[in-house]
């Protein structure tokens, strides 16, 4: 499970943090970092099964693919220079280590939630109905953010509610309670949530689709020094995409596995797959990457996160850090980009050029 929140760890990372560019060489032996959740799951069966090995081989380096239990811990190591990826959400990329001034770029656009992320009111049956409420999420999370698109929708604001604080793995304890009343909450929560008498889910992450996004994220300086990490990392992810979305007996074993590690079973995980969407074609992230709709998204993302200081100590607005785009489009202050979108390396695979 991906504890999805940034709370309490900008301070940590800046502390970490020496120079943007401190790690960067040219090198043969390159780490990546990942946490539980469905949309991680493949790094940990290509690394298992070899595929990892099999494309490093090709390229005559080595990847090692390392497990970190604490979702935030391993971005805060990335941060550090201890790993040269990691994998993590859209908004955490930008307000954890480009906030922190560590320059990177989404290598690989993954997947987005499309129905994982939701909100929960008992004995209501419309969002506008949160009006007044209390609700219990991970603050500053994308929780958090799915809370500010859902209002939105209603034309309704957080002065409106107030939010309490309650940790992912007191969420489902916190909702049996008769006085809690509206909860927001990611997958497997999220279901045990909404099978609650008398709950609901009155909005989820399909209504604001391609905004949760998951990425592996590598440092931009690494990846332009050793290009051949970029190009080996996404043969391994696309030949793992070919393999988990194949309705054959390897397909079916490829998604048993991955359940089983992430703490489900098949059933289990094939149901979380049915309320994320993959992009199983690398055409499919490349379409996606280049997209007008992703500077939107961004745009919302880095407004939020300023709306909630968490885009940095010294953020004055949401400016501060710098948001690149395929094309040449930037978000911000063009000076200090330290998030990139890049499809260069997923359209290679697109090309059969890998």
């Amino acid at each position: 499970m991906r504890i999805r929140t940034v709370l309490g760890t900008l301070a940590l990372t800046l502390a970490l943090v020496t120079t943007p560019n401190a790690f960067a060489e040219a090198k043969k032996d390159f780490r990546i970092a990942w946490s539980i959740y469905v949309g991680w799951m493949p790094w940990d069966y290509a690394a298992k099964e070899g595929i990892v090995k099999k494309w490093a081989d090709k390229y005559g380096i080595n990847i090692e693919v390392v497990q970190i239990n604490d979702y935030i811990e391993s971005i805060n190591q990335y941060t550090a220079g201890a790993f040269d990826g990691v994998t993590l959400t859209n908004m955490d990329g930008l307000t954890i280590p480009a906030a922190g001034g560590v320059d990177s770029t989404a290598l690989i656009v993954g997947d987005f939630s499309n129905g994982n992320d939701g909100v929960v009111l008992k004995d209501a049956d419309s969002i506008a109905a949160i009006k007044g409420r209390k609700v219990n999420l991970v603050e500053l999370s994308v929780s958090h953010y799915l809370l500010a698109r859902a209002l939105d929708s209603a034309k309704l604001s957080e002065k409106d509610i107030t939010v309490v604080n309650t940790s992912d793995a007191d969420i489902v304890s916190a909702a049996a309670a008769k006085d809690v009343t509206a909860i927001v909450t990611w997958n497997p929560q999220l279901s045990e949530v909404s099978a609650m008498p008398g709950a609901k889910k009155v909005f989820d992450s399909s209504q604001i689709p391609g905004e949760i996004i998951d990425l592996l994220l590598v440092n931009t300086a690494t990846l332009k020094d050793n290009p051949n990490f970029g190009k080996a990392l996404v043969g391994a992810w696309y030949e793992m995409m070919q393999l988990m979305s194949a309705d054959s007996s390897q397909g079916k074993a490829a998604r048993e596995a991955m359940g089983k590690a992430a703490g489900t079973d098949l059933a289990g995980y094939e149901a979380q797959m049915n309320t994320t969407k993959f992009f199983f074609a690398p055409k499919e992230a490349v379409a996606f990457t280049t997209s007008p709709e992703l500077v939107t998204t961004m745009d919302h993302v880095r407004k939020f996160s300023f709306d909630h200081g968490i885009l940095g100590e010294g953020a004055r607005s949401p400016d501060a850090v710098g948001i690149g785009f395929p094309g040449g489009k930037i978000l911000g202050d063009a000076k200090n980009v330290k998030l990139r979108f890049d499809a260069e390396y997923m359209k290679m695979a697109a090309d059969g050029k890998l």
